[in-house]
């Protein structure tokens, strides 16, 4: 299955096909310097099969996890491309999950002011959401995503086959960015996640999934409108990720939580609980309502006073509610659930 992300000079394939990264020296120009980011959860052989599709390929291995997305990491990439000679014309290429994409983009993005980027998502939460929209950045004095530019990719290739080797909780950790798209703009994907079977219907729901994104980011690319329907639970989820210090709870499991908080609709929300329930992820916390607010006031959506809030009134809607921040410590609370 393929999508175009339909952005005029920007725009590019996404494709989704099991052993498509099989493929990958058919569908992108790998005859220059590549550089070849990933971390140590990605299998050998699937390194290994990428690598021998770039002649000219040159490997980076940094650490699993959010401690490889910053500002330290992202400036041993820039000068290895540097020490290595990369020109313009040459690439960067993100093989792994959320944080390779986001780290590897964002070097993309500013070296030599910007070279192409091509994004092989190995992880649930990538290949539902983070691996395309052009969003990138590292994190910054313990809080998500504080530096980063937009900077699309040239192609973005999907192999739901990558997804076998993910442990149970990590898998389940990225649907609920699948769970999201469904909650704000599509009802048949909420469907397959609370009645389906999930791996017989996995690349329907990755490239339904992708679908809900790709119509946000051709309507509103640098999120000044309407996209910013995507950070459903991540105002309240980024907080909470923060606070564990980002390494306690998953990315995924955290923007579940903060979801619920944002849907009015009470049957509503305890169907959203049981998919939680259903997927393994968990719907109940408690924490300290202060520190999440503190997080919150730092949060880069937050803009003189006010955040805005994606709240759902029903399935398949959203709303945006510009709110002060002064309203928050009663909507946070002391935990969810």
């Amino acid at each position: 299955m393929r999508i175009d992300m339909e952005l005029g000079s920007r725009s590019y394939p996404i494709l989704v096909e099991r052993g498509c990264l099989n493929r990958l020296g058919s569908l992108a120009n790998l005859q220059r310097n590549i550089l070849v980011v990933t971390d140590t959860g990605v299998p050998k052989p699937l390194v290994e099969a990428v690598l021998a599709q770039c002649p000219q390929g040159h490997l980076v291995t940094l650490p699993q996890g959010e401690g490889s997305k910053s500002l330290a990491v992202f400036e041993t990439l820039l000068t290895r491309m540097l020490e290595l000679g990369f020109s313009r014309k040459d690439g960067v290429l993100a093989l792994g999950g959320g944080v390779m994409g986001d780290l590897a983009g964002f070097a993309a993005g500013c070296y030599m002011r910007g070279i192409d980027f091509i994004n092989c998502p190995t992880t649930t939460l990538a290949q539902v959401d983070s691996s395309i929209g052009g969003k990138t950045a590292v994190n910054l004095g313990g809080c998500k995503n504080q530096v980063g530019v937009f900077h699309q990719p040239r192609l973005v290739l999907v192999d739901p086959d990558t997804l076998k080797t993910l442990p149970p909780r990590h898998f389940a950790a990225g649907l609920a960015e699948a769970l999201k798209a469904g909650l704000i703009g599509d009802p048949q994907l909420f469907a397959l996640l609370e009645q389906g079977d999930i791996q017989a219907h996995l690349e329907e729901i990755l490239y339904r999934s992708l679908l809900v994104k790709k119509a946000l980011v051709e309507q509103d690319e640098r999120e000044a409108g309407p996209r910013a329907a995507l950070n459903l639970g991540h105002t309240i989820g980024h907080a909470i990720e923060s606070e564990e210090g980002l390494g306690g709870l998953y990315h995924g499991e955290c923007v579940g939580l903060g979801m619920l908080p944002m849907i009015l609709e009470p049957q509503l929300k305890q169907r959203t609980i049981a998919v939680l329930e259903r997927l393994g992820l968990p719907h109940t916390i408690r924490y300290d309502g202060a520190a999440i607010f503190r997080r919150l006031c730092h949060d880069k959506k937050a803009d003189s006073g006010y955040v805005t809030l994606v709240r759902v009134p029903s399935l398949g809607q959203y709303r945006l509610d510009r709110t002060p921040l002064s309203a928050l410590p009663a909507i946070i609370g002391e935990g969810i659930g």
